[in-house]
């Protein structure tokens, strides 16, 4: 296959897979989105969705945030990981949304990602997820995919994204990676991967994952 053809097979193999992809954080709204998304770093969605219900019950809009106090945010969010740091985070951004954005989520990447412990990726799954903007958030199941695929030269997440934006067409994007998400955790995992069950890298991976098979 050449790389034209790789790309539709991708393409192809996961609409077949996952014709339908719900958002896999739980959120009503891009506010709620946007905590998501911070509480999810070095976590998993799974546990964010058992973390959220509570702190959203409390708190779901940055009005009501900014009552906790820092302390009090980090001790409901402690279960995900990175406390400290993501708590600071929420109310300071919950601060900026009221004092900069009359309470509301901005829809552009430059304010998002002015946001304290709002980074590119998860000001990307905003702007897709919540506003419908063209984006390709890239996730380690996405970078670690991308290269088994032969996509990518796997050197760094900025790259993997700039050459899944390159290879796939842009209407696709906001589907697209929640689908490799999907399929990176069921058929390719980082850990316990067997070549035998992921079907796209068995037929197009690279050859160090070709060579037992």
């Amino acid at each position: 296959m050449n790389k034209k053809e790789r790309v539709q097979f991708v393409i192809d193999t996961l609409e077949r897979l996952y014709p339908k992809v719900p958002i896999p954080l739980d959120h009503k709204d891009a506010y709620t989105l946007l905590i998501a998304v911070l509480l999810s770093a070095q976590s998993t969605d799974a546990r964010v969705n058992t973390i959220t219900p509570k702190l959203f019950a409390i708190a779901d809009n940055p009005y009501d945030m900014v009552k906790l106090s820092v302390d009090e945010i980090r001790e409901i969010i402690k279960p995900v990981g990175l406390s400290p740091m993501k708590s600071k985070g929420i109310y300071g951004l919950s601060k900026m949304i009221i004092e900069k954005h009359n309470g509301k989520v901005p829809d552009n990447f430059e304010d998002l990602e002015a946001f304290p412990a709002v980074g590119h990726k998860t000001a990307s799954v905003v702007m897709s997820q919540a506003f419908g903007v063209p984006a390709f958030p890239v996730d380690t199941h996405i970078h670690r995919l991308m290269y088994r695929w032969n996509l990518t030269t796997g050197k760094n997440v900025a790259q993997t994204e700039k050459d899944a934006k390159r290879l796939f067409p842009k209407e696709l994007w906001n589907k697209l990676h929640l689908q490799i998400i999907y399929y990176g955790r069921e058929y390719s995992p980082a850990r316990g991967f067997d070549i035998n069950k992921d079907i796209i890298t068995k037929t197009i991976g690279r050859k160090e994952f070709l060579k037992d098979s």
